[in-house]
């Protein structure tokens, strides 16, 4: 699988130093080890209170690097992409930020960490340190576990340790609220994707209609694999796992949604939004995120982590800290909603009857409906992939306003298109669309007809857009229809030029106008214009009609 790296050796070191050039936490360093050790520490760190040291394996940035600062970490100690760090590097961390306060060592329950972080800390206390180790143990994916692994929990007890320690407490203090902390953190992820290691085969392991629910960051088996559904039932599985362990019902919760790496904001967000609709959301007081937190290279899924909340715990999650990656986070989490004002554009039409025009917009919708799927095919090969579910929102968007169409008047039925499609197409069609329609309403009112009137759209719609004949848009297959039209031809001549119209733009290696305009000549050859085939589509619709 392609990946932007040099070499496979030098992947982490290369991140890291990448990372410290650029984080605007300029008070960063890391120890003189490499490739061996690579530990990033607190430059402002005078050891005069507890040290808060953590870390693992690689690949799970911005973990743990991107929380060392001001409020959280003072040190962390990253091994190569998903392998402990050696125990030199462990003590070498220790060492470089304990003072008499103590240091405090934050571990996920692995057994590579365990082991080397342990022996780490045995070592110390045999040069002389005040060691405590807080093993966090968060994911509930498998029910009965002996050893939970850690998860994205993990950043609460970073982040309640790290208060306490930035206000001087003491060792074994910070320890017990970290230790607290870690028992009352619960979480659990699923993916759609696993992650794949650089220099490793891309495994497809999962089928298109399967997630994972519990998968793990290092890509481990989740604990069963599910059908594939919505966002909304997605989360849903999500939570009714993290409800089954909660404590109280009246308990009070921060909550962590973390990207696992790959999934677009976009989709965070409908997340996001998921998981407040859900009954554990209505128990939830602190959202943080969503952000790539703990992640797992390209995993294409997310993890929620809850935390219970108490007096002292929301202190310490509310607190301010100077770290690179700590998105903040939010309390309450409900969404506030401002009066949308009055701009005049939706005119209330009344419905008047014309049974040819109602049946002509009735079909001409119901095609774009049912092409939707071969227009985003057409437009996924030389543009976003998006032209079918334009034409076909904005087509579903008419179907359910159809009662308040006046069909038998052809000013004010173009005048509703034009307004409505302004509001719900969308992207430039929409716009086009919407110019054409409003041109046309102006025509009608000087008497022209139904072909003349959307000859006029189109010359308004193209001094404005810029396009013209040849350009490989839809005028290519809209221009020759109208003027068959207007040379006296029928409907059926119109949709046979528009048919020739369309399928000329396949044999056009360059587009002038859209955003084709930006594609290859490559890309183009052989690839009808969407937007010239949707108009095709419309006229063999109305042909069949009139």
């Amino acid at each position: 699988m392609k990946r932007f790296i040099n070499s496979k050796s030098d992947i982490v070191t290369e991140a890291l130093d990448g990372f410290l050039a650029t984080t605007p936490n300029d008070k960063l360093a890391r120890l003189d080890g490499y490739p061996h050790t690579k530990v990033i520490v607190r430059t402002d760190w005078n050891k005069s209170r507890v040290a808060l040291v953590s870390g693992g394996g690689s690949g799970h940035e911005p973990a743990h690097a991107g929380f060392v600062g001001e409020g959280m970490l003072t040190a962390a100690v990253c091994g190569e992409v998903f392998a402990s760090p050696s125990v030199d590097a462990v003590l070498s961390a220790i060492v470089a930020v304990s003072g008499e306060a103590g240091c405090l060592l934050i571990v996920k329950n692995y057994t590579g960490d365990r082991l080397n972080f342990g022996l780490a800390a045995e070592r110390a206390k045999a040069l002389g340190y005040k060691v405590e180790v807080v093993i966090v143990a968060d994911d509930i994916s498998i029910p009965g576990a002996h050893q939970p692994r850690g998860l994205a929990g993990t950043l609460f007890v970073h982040k309640v340790a790290g208060y306490l320690a930035a206000r001087g407490a003491l060792l074994e203090d910070v320890a017990q609220a970290a230790r607290d902390a870690a028992a009352c953190s619960y979480s659990i992820g699923l993916s759609l994707e696993t992650c794949t290691v650089p220099g490793n085969a891309k495994d497809d392991y999962l089928k298109d209609n399967e997630a994972e629910l519990g998968l793990g960051i290092h890509g481990e088996p989740g604990v069963t694999k599910i059908v594939f559904d919505t966002a909304a039932k997605l989360m849903r599985m999500v939570c009714d796992q993290l409800e089954k362990v909660v404590r109280s019902d009246k308990a009070r919760y921060a909550a962590i949604i973390n990207n696992l790496g790959a999934v677009p904001p976009l989709e965070m967000g409908i997340l996001a939004h998921s998981l407040s609709k859900t009954a554990l959301g209505g128990h939830i007081d602190i959202v943080i995120g969503p952000a790539h937190l703990m992640t797992s290279l390209d995993m294409n899924g997310f993890s929620v982590s809850i935390m219970e909340l108490d007096a002292p715990r929301k202190k310490a999650l509310l607190s301010d800290v100077e770290v690179s990656n700590w998105p903040g986070l939010r309390e309450g989490g409900t969404v506030t909603i401002s009066a949308l004002p009055d701009i005049g554009s939706r005119k209330k039409y009344s419905f008047v009857a014309n049974e040819t025009v109602q049946a002509v917009v009735l079909a001409v919708c119901n095609r774009l409906v049912s092409a939707e799927g071969e227009l985003n095919e057409l437009d996924a090969r030389t543009g976003d992939g998006d032209t079918g579910t334009t034409f076909g929102n904005a087509a579903r968007y008419i179907l359910s306003e159809l009662e308040e169409m006046p069909f038998g008047d052809g000013a004010d039925m173009c005048a509703t298109l034009s307004d409505r499609l302004s509001q719900n197409m969308g992207g430039s069609s929409g716009v086009l669309m919407a110019i054409l329609f409003a041109a046309a309403s102006e025509a009608f009112h000087q008497k022209a007809s139904w072909p003349s009137a959307i000859m006029a759209g189109v010359t308004r719609m193209m001094n404005y857009g810029g396009a013209k004949l040849g350009d490989r848009t839809m005028l290519d297959s809209l221009l020759p229809a109208l003027e068959a039209l207007l040379n006296g031809k029928s409907v059926s001549d119109a949709a046979n030029a528009a048919r020739e119209g369309a399928d000329a733009t396949a044999m056009m290696d360059q587009a002038r106008a859209g955003r084709s305009a930006y594609v290859p000549s490559e890309n183009l050859r052989g690839v009808t214009d969407p937007g010239a085939e949707a108009i095709a589509l419309v006229f063999e619709e109305i042909s069949t009609i009139v």
